[in-house]
């Protein structure tokens, strides 16, 4: 009551407000001031609208006070400032095509992630099942305010292409299979309403909030003999992940005796199936569902790249690719035994291209072998060579993990982190070399700095990083307006203002397309939203007609986003994403294709947006939608 009367009279709720709220109010209260805690503040609130609608009436709680009321104690506002809610779900451990010198070793996760990470965590809790994790990650974004209407899914767990084919189908139908059924559990099965030192586990478990399906799978996982206690994971893979880590067993071989050979295992994966039949049925109900997918994103390598990969993780519904780059030096690729060329890294480059995808690339900071000054030509060379020039990069220094093999040229002296100065000169140089239409969407990994035995340890490298920007001179001029990239840039919750914007484009050439960048930009530089253009080379189309689903004469539009808080579906109001933008910008696209001479537009379109499209013009047309020009 005291916060909504603050926003009554108009005054600011912010964080620090908030906590002034929480301390008086448990001083009244005599209390554990962590029973006011931000995070329990929503759920409680939710809680009362659904299940004491006197007292939330007696509240008198109008639309705009609740918008007001949602903005102040929305956790984490960032998650979905992009215009999209975003959720990481993992795949389960599978033997890698690879075996990278600097790869974490750990038997219980997909090759390259630990068991703590975060995302990773929820995935061994919930038996790696796609339903499930969709199921926990939806309740949590709900639950802390978010809308939860536009989802970009992002499966990582090494290499996808590895994985058999069911399986890759399999799990894809149940991500779009939970989002279609709405798999959240209520407000009383919210684990943040746990009191003070009461179990969280136990307030999940008890409840009778929870959806059906979810239930129903855990059972059948308890069934199959799957543990998902911490100690019991622990005690099973103590013995092989010693014997990793000690260089007397490999990855591939501990994961076939931890899961392989397993009967539990067996059983689940015997299950893990579907048909593309099925696939397509969850495709089309999710089409105007109320979580739609805008975005699929899955994880691979360089050298997994082919059409037939291609084709399959079109037809899965995927736009995105996450491809592990690391370098573009082959010294240092071969040093760190990444067993692939950078003429084959090119090749993957200009075919994703070809299929549309968006790329989003991963580069590595000093790896063995590697110096400051290679590490900036490196990253220059990725970012400017028209072989490569992603999209979208995650730039992660090198971070040593203990079963990584790298730790045998961490004892013997030939590899050692950089100190704080020379990584943050490093990153700093990568920032202001990145350009206008990439973005740099992560700097460090989820790594807890217990599991760090050598290198970067701080959380907020990136704060440091743009910190060191800010302060940095040249000629006594701030150097913050030559940050190009992306994220920098975004317009966040901010509310726009379209007579403030221009329409900018920033044209480059690759290996084999002509690429247009349209972005809506604001007076101050930030970004509202852009459109990805490509222009095919007609002859790179005709060379490799037999493999390529588009032919000469299409456009392609790669991606189309528009920024701005997420908000639901058709909702109104002044977030960039209900300006119309992206209709102008599709169609400010469809003019440059056609002045270039070409007959139609392909886009790679979401399976949640093809609605969107078809009203736009484009009809559906294999793996794409497409409009004549």
């Amino acid at each position: 009551m005291n916060i909504l009367e603050m926003l009554r009279r108009g005054e600011t709720v912010d964080d620090a407000a908030l906590v002034k709220l929480v301390h008086a109010q448990a001083k009244r209260t005599g209390g554990d001031k962590r029973s006011f805690a931000k995070r329990r503040l929503l759920p409680f609130y939710q809680r009362v609208k659904r299940e004491e609608p006197e007292r939330w009436r007696s509240w008198n709680v109008t639309p705009e006070l609740e918008r007001a009321l949602l903005r102040a104690i929305r956790m984490k506002p960032r998650r979905s400032a992009s215009g999209v809610a975003t959720l990481t779900v993992i795949t389960k451990p599978w033997p890698c095509g690879s075996d990278c010198l600097y790869c974490p070793n750990d038997v219980r996760m997909p090759k390259s992630y630990l068991h703590d990470e975060p995302a990773c965590a929820r995935a061994e809790q919930n038996c790696f099942d796609p339903y499930l994790q969709v199921s926990t990650r939806l309740t949590a974004l709900s639950q802390m305010g978010h809308a939860t209407d536009k989802i970009e899914l992002i499966i990582l767990g090494g290499t996808w292409s590895d994985y058999p084919r069911d399986y890759q189908i399999w799990f894809v139908t149940e991500l779009f299979r939970a989002l279609n059924d709405d798999a959240i559990s209520g407000v009383a099965a919210n684990p943040m309403l746990a009191a003070p030192g009461e179990d969280k586990g136990a307030v999940l478990a008890s409840s009778s909030d929870v959806p059906a399906g979810v239930v129903e799978r855990r059972a059948w996982y308890r069934t199959c003999g799957i543990a998902v206690d911490e100690r019991e994971l622990a005690a099973a893979s103590s013995e092989v992940q010693a014997a990793v880590d000690a260089g007397s067993c490999s990855y591939n071989r501990a994961v076939g005796q931890l899961y392989g050979q397993s009967n539990a295992w067996q059983r689940v994966s015997a299950a893990q199936t579907a048909t593309f039949e099925e696939l397509e049925r969850q495709q089309r109900i999710n089409e105007t569902a109320r979580h739609r997918v805008v975005g699929l994103v899955v994880e691979t390598r360089p050298d997994a790249i082919t059409p037939e990969a291609l084709t399959l993780i079109r037809r899965l519904g995927a736009t995105k690719i996450q491809m592990g780059v690391q370098s573009t030096d082959q010294r240092i690729l071969d040093i760190n035994e990444r067993g692939i060329s950078v003429r084959r890294i090119a090749e993957a480059f200009a075919l994703l291209r070809a299929f549309g995808f968006k790329i989003h690339a991963h580069a590595m900071a000093n790896l063995l072998g590697a110096t400051p000054a290679d590490d900036k030509r490196d990253y220059a060379r990725l970012m400017r060579d028209p072989a490569y020039q992603p999209d979208e990069v995650k730039l992660y220094p090198c971070a040593l993990i203990g079963s990584a093999r790298l730790a045998e040229r961490y004892r013997d002296g030939s590899w050692a982190p950089y100190s704080e100065e020379e990584l943050l000169d490093v990153l700093v140089e990568d920032v202001l070399a990145t350009p206008a239409f990439c973005r740099i969407s992560r700097m460090i990994r989820d790594f807890s700095s217990d599991d760090i035995v050598a290198g970067n340890k701080k959380p907020n490298l990136r704060q440091l990083v743009e910190a060191r920007l800010a302060a940095r001179t040249d000629s006594g001029v701030p150097v913050h307006p030559d940050v190009q990239e992306i994220r920098f840039r975004e317009i966040g919750t901010r509310a726009v203002d379209v007579d403030d914007l221009r329409l900018d484009t920033v044209s480059y050439k690759t290996e084999n397309t002509m690429e247009h960048f349209l972005q809506w930009v604001c007076a101050d530089g930030r970004i509202a939203g852009f459109l990805r253009l490509s222009l095919p080379d007609q002859a790179y189309i005709e060379a490799h007609a037999a493999d390529l689903p588009v032919t000469a004469g299409e456009a392609m539009i790669r991606e189309v986003h528009v920024y701005g808080m997420a908000t639901r579906v058709g909702a109104d109001g002044r977030a960039a994403q209900h300006l119309g933008l992206g209709k102008r910008l599709v169609e400010r696209a469809c003019s440059l294709a056609q002045d270039a001479g070409y007959r139609r537009i392909n886009v790679i379109s979401a399976v949640g947006t093809r609605e969107y499209y078809r009203h736009l013009g484009f009809a559906d047309h294999g793996l794409y939608q497409q409009r004549e020009l």
